[in-house]
């Protein structure tokens, strides 16, 4: 039984680097921003072009909605801790936010396995393309993603705040992380640990190994085509997958892939910086607004705006 005497928690965040939090306020403001906007647009423009109605980018729109819940749990937190002394969050507060941020992490690691997926069957079986990733089944993928990451976020929630809290409440990090919280906690956590490890060990190395598996067989099938020009477009639909891929996994790997104990409360809070807004940016920037197909449809939708604004423009000057 939860017998915990703590109701708040105090987010130490980047406190220690005093006067440079109002630039890093200024910087994570922009960042945040860029990621809304670029995101927003990206899910926008699938949802208007019919070109973009596919799989792939049913996919991407998922990770980009994803992607943007994920940063609104973690960063406008972080921004009034930055600019305010303000830096309590309360215990059950704390625990939502734990809870949402595990829960769309998770879901966006299964939902890059699912998107490595589709390009093998894109690549690998083009004539049962259409049967492989019917728009049903890419529906039960979608949930089912969703499904696996908040399922792993209840149970690590559960499972370090079900620990005793009595003090102190001060956590190393920016936002209610798993392993600079369940080191406040008064009673011994290293089953809850090692539970927790597991979870971390199977959400990221199932998808990262089904998504080595997939390119293995993309590999050797795009080697067997003839033409360089084929090549080449093969291996462009599947270079920014491969970059969003390597920066999420490696960064998440790198801080989840331990036990608590080995927690480096300056190491590690540089790397979530780099997971938590840095590959957001990189979803809209890297995977989509790199690719000619959602650049074409961004300017058809741009232009579409442009004339129905001139149409109505003109409608008004005529009457």
């Amino acid at each position: 039984m939860n017998v915990s005497s703590v109701t708040e928690f105090l987010l130490l965040g980047f406190s220690s680097l005093g006067e440079t939090q109002p630039i890093l306020f200024g910087v994570f403001l922009f960042l945040y921003l860029v990621i809304l906007s670029g995101n927003i647009t990206i899910v926008t423009v699938i949802r208007l072009d019919r070109n973009l109605h596919i799989p792939m980018y049913f996919f991407l729109g998922i990770l980009s909605i994803s992607e943007t819940c994920y940063t609104f749990v973690i960063l406008p937190k972080m921004l009034i801790n930055l600019w305010s002394l303000l830096r309590t969050i309360s215990f059950v507060s704390c625990a939502t936010q734990m809870f949402f941020f595990l829960g769309f992490a998770v879901t966006n690691c299964m939902l890059l396995g699912v998107m490595g997926y589709d390009r093998y069957a894109a690549i690998c079986h083009p004539l049962h393309y259409p049967i492989l990733m019917s728009w049903q089944v890419c529906g039960q993928l979608a949930a089912t993603c969703a499904g696996i990451g908040f399922l792993f976020s209840l149970i690590g929630t559960l499972l370090v705040f079900k620990l005793p809290f009595c003090g102190p409440n001060k956590v190393n990090h920016y936002f209610c992380d798993i392993s600079p919280v369940i080191r406040l906690a008064c009673s011994n956590s290293s089953i809850n640990e090692l539970i927790i490890f597991i979870g971390g060990v199977l959400s990221l190395m199932v998808p990262m190994t089904f998504i080595c598996i997939s390119y293995g067989f993309i590999v050797r099938t795009i080697l067997k085509i003839p033409s360089a020009e084929g090549k080449r477009k093969a291996f462009s639909t599947c270079a920014s997958h491969l970059t969003v891929v390597i920066v999420h996994y490696g960064c998440a790997s790198f801080v989840y892939l331990r036990p608590s104990s080995k927690f480096s409360s300056s190491k590690d809070r540089l790397v979530t910086v780099t997971y938590t807004i840095v590959t957001p940016l990189l979803n809209p920037m890297v995977y989509s607004l790199r690719n000619k197909d959602v650049q074409m449809a961004i300017w058809k939708v741009i232009g579409r705006r442009g004339f129905s604004v001139k149409s109505a423009f003109f409608a008004t000057c005529c009457h």
